[in-house]
């Protein structure tokens, strides 16, 4: 065991550190809620309106952040809603056979679990077409939290699709947003914005006001422009300026994490992204969160932590699949500072923020006190 490794375990351990006192055996160290809906997808790749054949999976932003982080080895619980329908099945099978707990999810015969059509890449980008209003999702609420293993998970994640499905979901995400702290865990917040579900004009303040809450907020610079007006990643961080963890994605360029330590410690760190040959983007925000927050659980450097999430998303992008199992990223962890194959992460300093080019510990402390 190395000596940062000993550290994490040490804070670990610390008594009275919600990762020691708060995780109790049989309850998930993380807990990721939406909607998970039924996907379509044709078998061969094509337009939908001559597809003959269509294959059945699951997707949804906040379980395929689950099933990536239970592959990596944590204990994680996907919450929501389904139907009491043939589709609602396959999704917690699916979850089950992947390794995510499931014990915290719903099955209503109210209203149906939701679907969505996927087109494939044919000249024009891949397309996806929901069918989800009106579904068990839909109707999540303040009162679901109460149900959940809230209070006792380590980091609870989520995101910006969830308030757009409708005002109760809304609600809730507000209301965890609002109560995590109280109850010794952390939120992590992937914007995700969607065009086909909310307007900027709603969805702009809305995931602004939302973020600023939150522990860990993962977005994409593209995105950002499109809500926010933002043109810079430093745009970025001048809206959500006290947000701890803010990562800003720049597409095939680079991400950078924006830090703010509990001494006051300002830290900017930027990493360059893999560079690989994309058969759908679909997908991979999803696996660069897990790989992110991942390395942010075990303790790892800034750098580190955007080196697994570009590692993780890179190979998401290998496939066309919403999660692509198997990926291995952690079979050979690389040191803080040495890269990985895509150029060397790089630390950038602005005053007043500082280089980061070790572990820090309390980053850790940050997230889980």
């Amino acid at each position: 065991m190395t000596d940062e490794q000993a550290g994490a375990q040490a804070l670990q351990e610390e008594p009275g550190n919600p990762v020691a006192s708060g995780t109790e055996q049989g309850e998930p160290q993380v807990v990721c809620f939406g909607e998970t809906m039924g996907m379509f997808t044709p078998t061969s790749t094509t337009s939908l309106d001559i597809a003959e054949g269509f294959h059945l999976g699951v997707g949804g932003a906040e379980s395929n952040v689950a099933a990536h982080l239970a592959e990596l080895g944590h204990h994680v619980a996907w919450a929501g809603n389904v139907g009491q329908d043939p589709i609602g099945t396959k999704i917690i099978s699916t979850l089950d056979c992947g390794g995510v707990d499931t014990r915290w999810v719903n099955r209503t015969e109210a209203s149906p679990t939701g679907l969505y059509l996927k087109e494939p890449d044919t000249g024009t980008g891949a397309h996806v077409f929901y069918y989800r209003a009106g579904s068990a999702a839909s109707e999540l609420g303040v009162a679901d939290a109460a149900g959940w293993p809230l209070k006792s998970a380590h980091l609870i994640h989520t995101s910006g699709i969830t308030p757009s499905l409708s005002p109760s979901c809304s609600a809730l995400v507000e209301h965890v947003l609002d109560h995590a702290a109280e109850w010794g865990t952390s939120v992590s917040f992937d914007v995700n914005y969607r065009s086909k579900l909310w307007p900027v004009s709603v969805a702009g303040p809305r995931l602004r006001e939302l973020a600023g809450k939150a522990t860990v907020v993962l977005v994409g610079l593209d995105e950002a422009a499109t809500i926010w007006g933002c043109v810079t990643s430093g745009d970025v961080r001048a809206l959500l300026p006290d947000v701890p963890y803010l990562v800003v994605k720049d597409g095939a360029v680079d991400a950078t994490e924006y830090a703010l330590l509990p001494d006051g410690t300002r830290r900017t760190t930027v990493v360059p992204a893999h560079k690989v040959e994309v058969v759908e983007p679909v997908g991979a925000g999803d696996a660069f969160a897990a790989g992110y927050l991942s390395a942010l659980m075990n303790g790892e450097s800034s750098e580190v932590r955007l080196t697994h999430g570009h590692s993780l998303a890179a190979w998401a992008l290998g496939s066309r699949e919403d999660f692509r199992p198997g990926h291995g990223l952690f079979s050979a962890t690389p040191a803080a500072g040495t890269g990985s194959g895509a150029g060397s992460p790089a630390a950038v300093g602005n005053a007043p923020d500082t280089p980061d080019s070790h572990s820090d510990l309390t980053d850790l402390r940050r997230l889980t006190v």
